[in-house]
């Protein structure tokens, strides 16, 4: 069944192409997973090539993009590599606030600086102690004069080094759970703000992720995106907004883990014949397979969930638990069919497994998903 019109056909085209000549053919998923470079001019051609900022709207410069069309892009970046991809997208993810909000002026400005120039925006929402519960965060601020005030740490920030602005999220001061939480648009040069303490990770080593530390920063009181009264569901709303991306992820790195294990099962022989014709092995493949074409299924409905207007459903909390978790054992899966060769830097398979962890985890746990989708039920129960 296709699923796409001629032009999203082609626009997932022009993706693959560039991925495939930019990426993967030069090994740059690789050499940058070594080195842990920051991948900043492949990330300026994916700008160039009109592949980053694919929601934005016309009025801002942006192609003005459907969540189900981002996603189509999103699942082929991510089949290059899904450090790169994390990095290229975390514009969208900041940017995200700003669209969903009703403040014309500063998503005008905003989303404005990332289409007419390439640049990197941050979403600065997770703290040390805080990361799937929101409500738990303590970046505080106070009111004095025109300006606030904030004080606080920022934790597992994706782009905290390159960022030229950020998306905060801080409470007020003596408030505490869902209540009191603001969103302010803070410039990366404000005095008081800092990035610090990079992180080492396991896998998705091209993106960088890091600590953005405020110590009396103070913000024009022109620069609040929502009040203390809308915060919380604002950033409830975004990762709603934002989950069908990581389920399209998934969706990337599963067809590229079925398809390096499927190439190489067909080459590789034992017992005088290629791996594939052993049953155990083509079961496995054939379970990438499955966890491929309901991942993608998965994300394109949350995807149209999104177009339609329904952002609080579970469908997006479906696709990210779904993805991640079968990401996760497609790429395990395919180390395994590699052998030991699939446990060295040689090939690409380990890189895939170490980097599919963190669709586990990021944007909200698979366990925190499995609550969402839960209380979810339980709400269309007792409708």
């Amino acid at each position: 069944m296709n699923l796409l019109t001629e032009e999203q056909s082609m626009m997932v085209e022009a993706a693959r192409r560039f991925v495939r000549e930019q990426i993967i053919e030069p090994r740059l998923d690789m050499a940058l997973d070594r080195s842990g470079e920051f991948p900043h001019a492949i990330i300026e051609a994916m700008w160039e090539q009109g592949l980053l900022n694919g929601e934005f709207p016309s009025e801002a410069g942006g192609a003005g993009l459907s969540c189900y069309d981002h996603t189509l892009i999103i699942e082929e970046l991510n089949y290059g590599c899904l450090g790169i991809a994390t990095s290229a997208i975390a514009n969208s993810l900041a940017a995200l606030p700003l669209m969903l909000a009703d403040n014309p002026r500063l998503s005008q400005e905003y989303l404005g600086r990332l289409t007419a120039k390439h640049g990197y925006a941050a979403y600065a929402c997770s703290e040390p102690d805080a990361g799937s519960d929101v409500a738990g965060m303590s970046t505080r601020f106070v009111r004095k004069g025109d300006k606030y005030v904030i004080n606080g740490r920022k934790r597992w920030i994706t782009n905290a080094d390159v960022a030229d602005w950020y998306t905060v999220f801080a409470r007020e001061q003596g408030t505490s759970g869902h209540k009191g939480i603001a969103i302010f648009v803070v410039e990366a040069g404000t005095p008081g703000l800092r990035h610090e303490s990079m992180i080492h990770k396991l896998g998705q080593r091209a993106s960088h992720t890091g600590d953005v530390v405020f110590e009396d920063v103070e913000v024009p009181a022109t620069q609040l995106l929502a009040g203390p009264e809308h915060g919380f569901k604002l950033a409830m709303a975004t990762f709603d907004r934002s989950r069908p991306w990581i389920a399209a992820g998934a969706a990337g790195v599963i067809r590229r883990a079925r398809d390096e294990a499927l190439r190489y099962a067909t080459e590789r022989r034992a017992f005088g014949e290629p791996i594939i014709n052993h049953q155990m092995v083509a079961a496995m493949l054939a379970d990438m397979e499955i966890s491929y074409l309901a991942s993608r299924l998965l994300c394109l409905n949350a995807a149209s969930e999104v177009d339609r207007g329904n952002l609080r459903g579970s469908h997006s909390a479906c696709a990210k638990a779904f993805g991640g978790d079968a990401a996760m054992k497609c790429t395990t899966d395919a180390v395994q069919i590699f052998g030991g060769y699939g446990y060295t830097q040689d090939f690409v398979v380990e890189k895939l497994m170490r980097d599919a962890k963190l669709l586990q985890i990021y944007e909200g746990t698979s366990q925190i998903q499995r609550l969402v989708i839960s209380r979810d039920m339980v709400r269309s129960l007792n409708s």
